[in-house]
């Protein structure tokens, strides 16, 4: 729907000699694909510059299309290659995000403290964040919305991935005049206790690392995810960890039940009118799509929903069948640098964040390693509770060390870990609990 008026505006963009500029931070498995969908499918849009630690990852990117690019060393000579024209690499993220010559900065790492230090320089250096990592954004996002503001750009997470996808469709559904009540994701498989090992095959036949996908596996991702609508609607969770009715019975293979079905699971928690919730379903099709369930009181208006096939109400189910990630990234860089417009970004403080579980009995000198790693998982908890029990959010435990013993299963919290020593992810989320108090 968006793209009806993006895709003239990019037109007149590229008829006029006058593209967007961007620069990425981060080559692997999606910003790959982010790359060959700007510079194969965007008119009126250039990437300019990639920047990854491992340079030849940044050269392959360009060299998808036979592009050669010029490796850069310092911020001058990334701005030297921008101004020319040349495609740009480099190493260097910080030096990227903030070159001049540049609209938009799109990060794709999958990090925290490395994604937060590259952001904050973008944002400072006076260019649109468009990102697509929940890790960072479920942890310190307000803050970093709230620097973006008083810099005048916009900060944004992008269209394509489940989040951006079930803001569109909140979207829509308020536009109809219909109250969204419960944003929700549709999962395949939920085990918080997966790891790399278990994963490793799956990851080897898509191309993907076997932590990464061992985080969609043990819920983190998803809890990750639905804290960012949260933050982004003003919606809670029902309880610890979501709801998430599970229709296969552990089996994937089960057959599905249709997501209107497993949205009736959902109706109990509902009844009251100050119910707002995120939340997601495990064995439901069509995934992995996403869904809002609006309310409508008017009788009239709940007459013409049931004629057009919606049901009896007061609750109606809306979906979007799919999710197509990279594809739709450049439509949310348009979206933020020609019409100033958020896909989806906090609208004040944090609703809901994402704790460390013990994936496996946790002992003293033990390290956080990754997300989707052996030793935690993350859980979606409203930020209240978060605060009330001093518990620990995910994304600052990795490179913690463990203090204290904490049995499998069992939230971590401050107090039960080590936390290095001068991290900016640690300075901004303290900088957020001060700014947003409950």
């Amino acid at each position: 729907m968006l793209m009806i008026i993006v895709d003239k505006a990019l037109a007149k963009r590229e008829s006029d000699g006058h593209p967007i500029r961007v620069g990425m931070i981060g080559a692997g498995f999606q910003g790959r694909g982010i790359g060959l969908q700007i510079m194969t499918a965007t008119p009126g849009m250039r990437l300019c510059a990639v920047a990854n630690r491992h340079i030849q990852a940044a050269r392959d990117v360009f060299a998808q299309i036979d592009r050669e690019a010029r490796p850069c060393e310092t911020r001058a000579a990334l701005e030297e290659a921008i101004a020319s024209g040349v495609p740009a690499i480099t190493e260097d993220a910080v030096a990227l995000a903030g070159a001049e010559g540049l609209d938009a900065v799109i990060e794709v790492t999958g990090s925290v403290e490395h994604a937060a230090q590259v952001v904050l320089t973008a944002i400072e250096s006076g260019k649109d964040v468009i990102q697509m990592n929940a890790e960072l954004d479920g942890t310190i996002g307000p803050i970093l919305k709230t620097k973006a503001d008083e810099a005048g750009v916009i900060y944004t997470f992008a269209d394509g991935d489940q989040p951006g996808v079930q803001m569109n469709l909140y979207r829509f559904v308020s536009g109809l005049g219909v109250t969204p009540v419960l944003c929700g994701n549709i999962k395949g498989l939920h085990d918080p206790h997966r790891n790399p090992t278990t994963q490793e095959a799956f990851a080897r036949r898509w191309g993907q690392k076997p932590a990464m996908v061992a985080s969609f596996a043990d819920g983190t991702k998803i809890s990750f995810e639905q804290a960012v609508v949260a933050n982004g609607t003003g919606m809670r969770v029902a309880r610890r960890g979501m709801l998430g009715p599970d229709f296969s019975g552990g089996d994937p293979g089960a057959p599905l039940v249709t997501i209107e079905q497993a949205a009736e699971a959902f109706e109990p928690y509902l009844e009251s009118a100050e119910a707002r919730y995120v939340d997601y379903v495990v064995g439901a099709r069509p995934g992995p799509g996403i869904f809002v369930l609006g309310r409508h009181e008017d009788p009239r208006q709940r007459h013409y929903l049931e004629l057009y096939k919606l049901g009896r109400g007061p609750h109606y189910c809306f979906y979007t069948p799919y999710h197509l990630c990279h594809f739709e990234v450049p439509t949310s860089v348009a979206r933020a640098v020609l019409f100033r417009d958020a896909v989806l970004a906090p609208l004040q403080g944090p609703r809901v964040g994402v704790i460390a579980m013990a994936k496996k009995d946790l002992f003293p000198g033990d390290t956080i390693i990754e997300f989707g790693g052996y030793e935690v998982y993350g859980i979606a908890e409203n930020i209240g509770e978060i605060r009330r029990d001093n518990l620990l959010p995910i994304g600052l435990a990795l490179g913690c060390t463990m203090a204290r013993p904490v049995k499998k299963d069992a939230p971590l919290t401050f107090l039960d870990v080590d936390i290095p020593v001068g991290r900016l992810v640690d300075k901004l989320y303290d900088e957020q609990e001060q700014i947003f108090p409950l």
